[in-house]
């Protein structure tokens, strides 16, 4: 069963509401960080937010993972600076048992997203695991590196586009 890695990131301006989400898939942790470069997909959102872009992200990502596995069986390690997907496993049975609404009765904002991200879990097994982002060079390691490569192709296509 082979274990594919996933880095995703995304760059939002939020005056504008239009964000870029980037992903990286390797199966193999050795490959030279140049050569996975192009490699990188992005992808425009709109109407969207810090929080609601990495979930928008994460789930494009997973989809075309696993569209990709086309039924055979893997396993996923995601890693994501996002700290709401971190948390979103733990908090799965207090948002379901809510019924995704707040404590003043409102429903949550991206209860939709949390929704799908349940589903495509409860199918797919992923280890979420997170990623300090923008920290300095001296202190990154491969899989910082790796991360680098999302953070810079999302931001990199935000500033493109204004």
């Amino acid at each position: 069963m082979p274990n594919l890695l996933v880095f995703t990131d995304g760059s939002v301006d939020t005056k504008l509401k239009v964000g870029y989400g980037a992903y990286l898939l390797i199966s193999d942790l050795n490959a030279s960080i140049d050569s996975l470069k192009d490699t990188v997909k992005v992808k425009r959102f709109e109407q969207t937010s810090s929080t609601k872009l990495e979930l928008q992200t994460l789930l494009w990502s997973l989809s075309e993972t696993i569209a990709l596995a086309n039924g055979s069986e893997i396993t996923l390690t995601v890693y994501t600076d996002s700290q709401n997907i971190i948390g979103l496993p733990g908090r799965r049975a207090r948002l379901e048992q809510s019924n995704y609404f707040s404590s003043k009765n409102k429903r949550l904002n991206n209860y939709e997203l949390y929704q799908e991200f349940y589903r495509i879990t409860s199918i797919q097994k992923c280890e979420l695991v997170k990623v300090v982002g923008h920290q300095p060079s001296s202190k990154k390691d491969k899989i910082d590196r790796l991360f680098g490569l999302v953070d810079q192709a999302s931001r990199r296509a935000l500033r493109k586009d204004f």
